[in-house]
C-alpha cells in the first residue's frame, strides 16, 4: 500500500470539505482545528470518504469543544472528557468524529491508566502521538480560507516525516521511541498492529525499544491488551505483527505460551517449528476475530504433550490439553465467556475431521454437526487451513476428504434436520408415555432416544413411542 500520488489533492481536500461546518464554528470561536492521524494517513493512502472516521485536534479546552460540536451534532459523547475528547456524528454527512484538545499523556509509576495533561501547540501534540504515519495534520481552518493560488498541502503539517514513511513502508517513531514506549507501553502491541495492517518494516531503533521495554507491558490493563490483539488478528497478515510481540519478548508478559512454540515438530528430519506453522494458519483464515482466535490458540497444548518416541514426535491429546490453555489465557486477557467458550471449543476438536480418512458412518457425521453446533464452518475452515504442508500431494487428499464431507453433511441435511438433532419425543411426552415424574429416569430415557437419533436419523412418534416402551420394559424387567 502506498501514497496514491495523483489522488492526494482531492482526498485531502475531500477531508477538510468534511470538516467544513466544524472548522467555521471553531474559527470563529477563535480557535484552531486540525483533522489529525488516521483519518489524514487513510486519505493519503486513497481512502474514500465512506471510510472516514475524523479525529480532530484543537487548542479549545473540553467546555468550548462541546459548545461549539453541540450546534452540528446534537447528541455528544462524553466518555473520554476527562481525557479532553468529545465524539459525535455530523448531521449533514453522517461522519463520526472526535474532538480533542491539544494533550501530551503518560503513565505514572505502575499506574495502569495514563496521565492526561493539556498541551498548547500542535507540535507538542503531535510529537507524542505513536509513530509518524499517524502524526500528521491538515489544518482544516486553514484550508477554509485558502486562496486559488495556495495547495491544499500548504496546510499540511507533517514535522516527522510520516509521509515520507508511508511510502516507504517504515514504522517509526516521531520522537525517541524509549519515551514513547515509557509515556503508553501499550504503543508497542500497536507497532505491531500497524506493521501488520499497512505492511510497514519496523525501525531497528523503535523494535530495540520494545526489546529493552517489554516488561512495561505489565501495567497496561489486560482489558486494552486485549483489544489491541483483537485489532491485530484482524487486519489482513497478523502474522507481521504477531511476530514482532515474540521476538521483542512482549508475548511472555501476557501471552507466554506463544514463545514456548519455538520447537521443531520433528528433530530429526527438523519440520517447521509449531510457531511458524501457527503464523502461517492464522494467515490463511479469514480475517474474523473467533476463528482467528482460534487459529492461534489451536496448537498451543503442543509443548506441554511432545513426546519423542521410536516412531517420531508425538503430541497425543494435546487438543485437549491445549482447550484448557485457552480458556486460562483467554479468561485472564477478559474475554467474554461466549467467546472464551466459542475458541475452547474449537480448539479442541480441530482435529476430529482427522479420524474421517478412516471412513464415517452418518451417525459420526451427525455427531460432529452435533458437537461443532454453530461453529462447524469455522470448524471446517480452522482445519482446512491447519493444513500448511508444501507436499501437494497430502494437502490435496486433505482438501478432497473435506470436501467429501461437506457433501456428506449436505446430503444429509436434505435427508433430516441434521443442525437440530432433538429425538422425536421431548421430556413431557417421556413423562406422560411411561407415566413418570421428573427425576433420573426421564433423563435415562430422554438419553435412550437421542442415542437413536444420533445413529439412525429422525424416526416417527409412533416409533419413537414403541421403542421407548419396549426399553422401559427391559429397564424394568432388569430391575
Amino acid at each position: 500500500m502506498t501514497i496514491l500520488d495523483d489522488l492526494l489533492p482531492s482526498r485531502l481536500a475531500e477531508l477538510a470539505t468534511l470538516a467544513e461546518p466544524l472548522a467555521r464554528s471553531f474559527a470563529d470561536a477563535g480557535f484552531s482545528l486540525y483533522a489529525v492521524g488516521g483519518s489524514v494517513r487513510d486519505a493519503l493512502l486513497g481512502a474514500p470518504k465512506e471510510e472516514f472516521d475524523i479525529d480532530f485536534t484543537t487548542d479549545a479546552r473540553p467546555d468550548d469543544i462541546a459548545r461549539l460540536m453541540q450546534p452540528h451534532c446534537g447528541t455528544l459523547w462524553e466518555q473520554g472528557r476527562a481525557f479532553g475528547t468529545l465524539g459525535g456524528v455530523l448531521r449533514a454527512s453522517r461522519i463520526q468524529v472526535e474532538i480533542t484538545t491539544f494533550r501530551s499523556e503518560a503513565y505514572l509509576d505502575d499506574s495502569r491508566k495514563p496521565e492526561v495533561e493539556w498541551g498548547n501547540s500542535l507540535l507538542e501534540d503531535l510529537s507524542r502521538r505513536d509513530f509518524t504515519i499517524n502524526a500528521m495534520a491538515l489544518d482544516v481552518v486553514g484550508v477554509l480560507h485558502k486562496s486559488a493560488e495556495q495547495s491544499v498541502f500548504d496546510f499540511l503539517h507533517d514535522p516527522f516525516g510520516g509521509m515520507a514513511d508511508l511510502n516507504s513502508r517504515r514504522l517509526r517513531a516521531p520522537i525517541d521511541p524509549l519515551v514513547l514506549f515509557n509515556d503508553d507501553p501499550l504503543r508497542m502491541l500497536r507497532a505491531a498492529r500497524f506493521s501488520a495492517r499497512f505492511y510497514l518494516g519496523i525501525d531497528p531503533e523503535l523494535e530495540s525499544a520494545a526489546v529493552l521495554l517489554a516488561e512495561k507491558i505489565n501495567i497496561v490493563s489486560a482489558e486494552r491488551i486485549r483489544a489491541e490483539l483483537d485489532l491485530l488478528l484482524v487486519t489482513e497478515m497478523p502474522s507481521v505483527g504477531l511476530d514482532f510481540i515474540v521476538r521483542t519478548g512482549l508475548a511472555a508478559h501476557f501471552f507466554p505460551e506463544l514463545p514456548t512454540l519455538q520447537l521443531e515438530q520433528d528433530p530429526v528430519h527438523q519440520h517447521k517449528d509449531v510457531l511458524k506453522h501457527t503464523w502461517a494458519v492464522v494467515d490463511k483464515t479469514r480475517p474474523a476475530l473467533r476463528i482467528r482466535l482460534a487459529a492461534l490458540m489451536h496448537d498451543i497444548g503442543k509443548p506441554a504433550t511432545r513426546e519423542i518416541t521410536p516412531e517420531g514426535v508425538t503430541f497425543r491429546f494435546h487438543e485437549v490439553v491445549g482447550a484448557r490453555m485457552t480458556r486460562k489465557r483467554m479468561s485472564e486477557l477478559k474475554y467474554s465467556n461466549q467467546m472464551i467458550d466459542d475458541v475452547s471449543e474449537l480448539v479442541e476438536l480441530h482435529l476430529r475431521f482427522h479420524t474421517y480418512k478412516l471412513g464415517w458412518s452418518d451417525s459420526a457425521v451427525r455427531r460432529y454437526v452435533r458437537d461443532a453446533g454453530e461453529l462447524l464452518d469455522d470448524l471446517n475452515e480452522l482445519t482446512r487451513c491447519d493444513c500448511t504442508t508444501r507436499n501437494a500431494r497430502k494437502a490435496a487428499e486433505l482438501a478432497k476428504r473435506m470436501d467429501d464431507l461437506v457433501i456428506r453433511i449436505a446430503e444429509l441435511r436434505e435427508q433430516e434436520d441434521v443442525d437440530n438433532q432433538r429425538p422425536a419425543l421431548d421430556g413431557e411426552e417421556v413423562m406422560a408415555i411411561l407415566g413418570l415424574r421428573p427425576g433420573p429416569q426421564v433423563g435415562a430415557a430422554y438419553r435412550f432416544l437421542l442415542d437413536i437419533r444420533h445413529h439412525e436419523g429422525e424416526i416417527s412418534k409412533s416409533e419413537a413411542t414403541f421403542r421407548l416402551k419396549e426399553w422401559w420394559a427391559d429397564q424394568s424387567g432388569a430391575t
